[in-house]
Formats: C-alpha cells, structure tokens, sequence
C-alpha cells in the first residue's frame, strides 16, 4: 500500500538498544521495530522493515532485468547428490546444513546456489545457440555460522541475489562479467550507497576474476588496502604489493655470503621478537618456517618432497585429482606474515591452517619457532616471493641473503642461510598479508587501510561446476564442448543495514528516499478538529499522486510522535499543528531546520521533494 495510517500497522519503538547490538544499524533496526529476533542469528521482518527490504529487493530486480537477466525460483532445500557432484559435499566446513528427509535421502539447506542452478539448466542446455544467458534468484539462504553477529549484517538465515551466467567462451564470460559489473553500481548508487571496489580472493567459490563491492565500516569484517593515488583498491586477502629490497642491520642492501651455516644454540628463542633480540639483528634479515595443514589441495604432489605420503583421492571437484590432507612448509621473510587466503589460492586448496605440534615435529624435526628451510625431506616446501622468486627459465632468485633461520631442532638456529644454495623450493609465490606503508603493486604510492563489509561479490567460475557436473552443448560445428560460468551475488539484508550504517544520526535512520518504508510521514501534533482535517487532505492528496505516505493518527504525546518519525528514518515530515494552521512545517530528516509552508500546499511541496531526491539517486 502506498499510504498507511500508524494505527493500523505495528510501530513498536525501543528507548534502549539490546545489550547484543554493538553496531547502529542493528541497534537502530531493533530499537525502531523493524525486526525482532526469533533466534541466534535468527531475525524476522516486521511491516516497515519489510517494506524497506522489498524496496532493496525491487531496485536490484529493476536493474538486473534491465541489463537482461532472467530470473528464477530453485528450491531452498536441495539434494545433497548435486553438492556431491561439485565435490563440495565433503569440502565445505560446519556451516553447510545437511539433514535427511523422511527416505534417508541427504539434502542440503543452500547456503549458496552454484549447484542447483548448475544443474537446472544442464537439463535444458543442448546447443551453443542457447548461450549465452545470465540467471538469478532473491531468495532465502541459511549458513551455520559459528558466531552469528550485528544482527541482519551476519545472520545465520539471510536473503541473496544471486545470479549465475553461462558462457560458450571467455570472451563471452567476460561481456557479463561487465554487465552485471555496471548493474551492480546502478543498483548500489539508487540506494544511496558509497561503494569501494576491491580484487578479491575467490575462496571457496573457485575460479579466476573476482571483485568485491563494499562500503566502509568501523566494525566491517573485511580489510581493504587502497592507493590514495592510482585507486588501486584490494581485500587484504588478496592484495598485493610492490616488492621491497631487504636491508641488514645498517639498513644497507643484503648481499650474498659465502659462508658456511653456522648452527647457533639458542633455548627459548622461538619468535621474531626473541631473535632479533638475541641475534641483535631485524627481522628482515631472518626467513621464518611454518607448517600449514593444507585441506583438499588440487596440485600434483607427486613430484614434490613427501608428495607420495600424502593420499590422493579422484574425482574431486571438476573431476580432478586432490589431496584431503596434505602439509607444507612456507618460508616468508622474518617482519612478514602469511596471508592464508593467497596461500589457500596458491595452493588449489579449500583451506590451510597451522599444523598442531606433533605434525610439525614429525615432518620437521623441531617445534614452531625452530623450523628451517634446510633439509626438509618429508613436505614440500613453498617460498614466499619476499625469499626467492623462480625466474621464467626455471632458476631461482634470491632476495633474502645471510640469513638466520630456525636449525632444524628444538633450542637451535642456523646463520649464513642462503637461499638457492642451501635450499630449493618446491615451488614459490605472493602470500604475504599486505600492511598499511607497502607500496602500490601498480604505481608505488604508500598503501592505507580501511574496514569494510562486503555487500556484492561477482566470479568468472569458468568450467568449475560445469565440468564436475557433466554440463555440455554442442558447437557450431556439432562438437561437444563445456560452458563456463560467472557467479554475482548480493546480500540483500547485508545491503539494507549498510544503507543505515552509511545514513543516520544520534536520533535515528535517516533513508535514502529509494528505500524508505514510506517517503512522508504526516505527524498532527493531535488527531482531532482542524489538525484532523488538513492531515487527512495532506494524507489523500499525497497517496493520489502516488507518494508513499504515513499517517500518524496515534493517540500519543507530540514528542513520542516526533521521536519516533526521527528513529525511524522517514526523509520528509510533515508535522500539523494548531498554533501555525493555516501553516504546516515540513522538515526533511537529513535537515536541522524546518520551513512552514500553507496546508493546501504541502501535498505538492513534499511531492516535489520526494521527486527531486528519487531523480538525484536515479541520474
């Protein structure tokens, strides 16, 4: 309905926040009566909360059909056979919900869609003549999150757009890449949001290209590295950054030694810190080794030191073989750290951790803080770029040099480590976690952080899940070939609680007028007499012309009307009282002032207002 008298909906306001709201907008949400919790990680929509998620639904479906996509409606409980032909049945962690029906059969309550949509259109797909097409839902997910928290920013159930396109080629895939690229930044402006986007790691979706969109947050889960010159933007999962020369104690440039390894007795000296303490040297010049417990990693091991140990299993995802449990060493320069999303990726692995201490003394020989790169026979050993970097010929070049790593035993260290000469690689890459001060991988400027949320995510999958669920057309010339895939998500509740982290004050929300439960809210100071009458011919004259009114005809005090029209956000108001008749004074929420303006004018001057700012977000 496009107009609503207060007394016939639910306007139930809180003073105070719950005690386990720590952000605004789940604070604000729940204060203003939007939604209520039913459970841990569990909240419903009240009517005007409603309201305001299906103005965020609607913008999204309005700029997804607009660029061409083609919406859909699968299932939310879906068989556990097609998460077991993607391979991800046994892959995915404790938050994939798996329950039997009454037939013993496994089903799955889909935390994401790649599976069923996968498998809906291999049913209909034949011919090359029927790609390319993008595909999309808005509809209910559930994931067991171990620690549900900020109410509908990281809830247990939520709503997703998720859209999926299947392509004949890359070119192809990339075309919708960029299309729903551009509706994604329709869709976020409409709403009034101030986006960043950021590469990100593809985690356990897979594939190659991957961009985040996100909004900043004082409290967001991610962290963005930026360039404040070229506008190269990254999660820190992914982020990269120039390399930097490494420098001795006199901050000159390392050179290579030709001295033998020295083996140095140090008890205790386990960190970074006790070693550049002990050794009287940066960390800079040191090269720490860490065990990983690597899970369902898709390389070749067999070559590899100890690769014949670990079991490999076929018919992983994409059909291809993997390792359910493997181990590496990772050497990295002394003053970095792992970053274990480019680890994961690096890998072809689902995760990484660090292995307990009894793996790392057994493929080792000495516990965490004494593990060195020499001599390592039963694991393979992965080099960050900051030690070595692998040349195009296949040679290796070191950029860490008479260095101090761990001996190999409990209590010992080894010095005049060189890299190359006294240890070679399996293999080498970037997974170093990016810090505020490196510099831009792409113009050199001093990196900065921000905290972030994540509202949007979109992949190029390629044959991921095609491939490992028997997804094939035919080509032009009558060969069977596979499509490949993007993936493009939205969290839809995740996007209208960052509307509010982005737009309110200390009285409350203040909406973006695209996504407001209602543009006016017409307030008579009380509901009776003249007061009564020009609210009423406000009221009728704006729900005519199509503007979403609130009327609010409560029999309460003046100041709980006003206080609750500020808490909850509505952008125009429109208060009615006796002193300023044949005046009414309407205010904007995003305003400090209010202007009076005769009754029979209001209608079309709040009208004007509503149309003005909806053409703004629109341009």
């Amino acid at each position: 309905m496009a107009a609503m008298k207060a007394s016939q909906t639910i306007i139930s306001t809180l003073r105070d926040s719950p005690s386990d709201a720590v952000i605004a907008s789940h604070q604000l949400m729940m204060r203003a009566g939007l939604i209520r919790k039913l459970g841990n990680g569990l909240y419903s929509y009240m009517p005007l909360g409603l309201r305001a998620l299906r103005k965020v639904e609607a913008i999204i479906r309005e700029e997804l059909d607009a660029a061409g996509l083609l919406e859909m409606k699968p299932t939310v409980v879906v068989p556990g056979d097609v998460w077991k032909e993607s391979g991800r049945w046994e892959k995915m962690g404790a938050e994939l919900l798996r329950v039997k029906n009454r037939g013993g059969q496994d089903m799955v309550v889909s935390p994401t869609a790649e599976e069923a949509f996968t498998a809906l259109i291999r049913d209909g797909l034949t011919s090359y003549k029927q790609l390319p097409f993008i595909v999309y839902q808005i509809n209910t997910k559930y994931r067991d999150e171990i620690r549900p928290r900020y109410g509908v920013m990281r809830g247990r159930e939520f709503i997703m757009m998720d859209a999926y396109s299947f392509n004949a080629d890359q070119k192809s895939l990339d075309e919708s890449y960029e299309k729903c690229a551009a509706a994604y930044r329709r869709i976020f402006k409409r709403m009034g949001l101030s986006t960043i986007s950021v590469k990100a790691d593809t985690g356990a979706m897979g594939g190659s290209g991957s961009e985040e969109f996100m909004v900043e947050s004082a409290v967001g889960d991610d962290t963005l590295i930026l360039c404040p010159d070229c506008g190269y933007a990254a999660n820190v999962e992914k982020a990269a950054c120039r390399p930097d020369v490494a420098t001795d104690k006199d901050g000159n440039p390392q050179v290579r030694t030709d001295a033998a390894i020295e083996t140095v007795s140090c008890p205790g000296v386990e960190s970074i810190a006790s070693m550049e303490e002990f050794f009287k040297m940066p960390g800079r010049q040191f090269i720490k080794v860490l065990i990983y417990k690597v899970c369902n990693c898709a390389l070749d091991l067999s070559a590899a030191p100890g690769g014949a140990s670990f079991r490999r299993e076929e018919g992983g995802a994409a059909g291809a073989p993997y390792y359910p449990a493997s181990f590496f060493a990772v050497a990295i320069r002394g003053d970095l750290d792992v970053n274990e999303a480019k680890l994961a990726a690096a890998l072809k692995a689902s995760s990484v951790e660090l292995a307990d201490e009894a793996d790392v003394v057994a493929y080792s020989g000495a516990p965490h803080g004494f593990v060195g790169p020499v001599n390592l026979t039963k694991l393979p050993l992965f080099a960050d770029e900051s030690v070595m970097v692998r040349n195009g010929d296949g040679s290796f070049e070191a950029r860490v040099h008479d260095a101090v790593t761990g001996g190999g035993k409990k209590d010992v260290d080894n010095m005049h480590v060189e890299p190359g000469r006294d240890f070679v690689p399996f293999m080498t890459g970037d997974v170093r976690t990016v810090k505020p001060g490196d510099r831009c991988p792409e113009c050199g400027a001093e990196l900065y952080t921000k905290k972030g949320n994540e509202l949007g995510h979109i992949f190029k999958l390629g044959d991921k899940y095609t491939k490992s669920m028997n997804v094939t057309f035919l080509d032009e010339n009558g060969v069977q070939q596979t499509p490949i895939m993007g993936c493009y998500g939205i969290g839809v509740d995740r996007t209208l609680a960052s509307i509010i982290e982005e737009h309110h004050d200390k009285d409350g929300i203040i909406w973006t007028m695209s996504t407001a439960p209602y543009h006016v809210a017409v307030v008579p100071v009380k509901y009776e007499g003249a007061m009564k009458e020009h609210a009423d011919r406000i009221y009728s004259s704006l729900s005519a012309s199509g503007v979403e009114v609130l009327l609010d005809d409560r029999n309460e005090r003046p100041g709980v009307k006003f206080k609750d029209m500020d808490l909850l956000g509505i952008p125009v108001r429109i208060v009615v009282g006796e002193k300023n008749l044949p005046n009414v004074e309407i205010k904007l929420r995003s305003e400090t002032e209010a202007s009076l303006v005769p009754a029979d004018e209001a209608a079309a001057a709040a009208e004007a207002i509503v149309r003005e700012k909806l053409a703004e977000l629109d341009a």
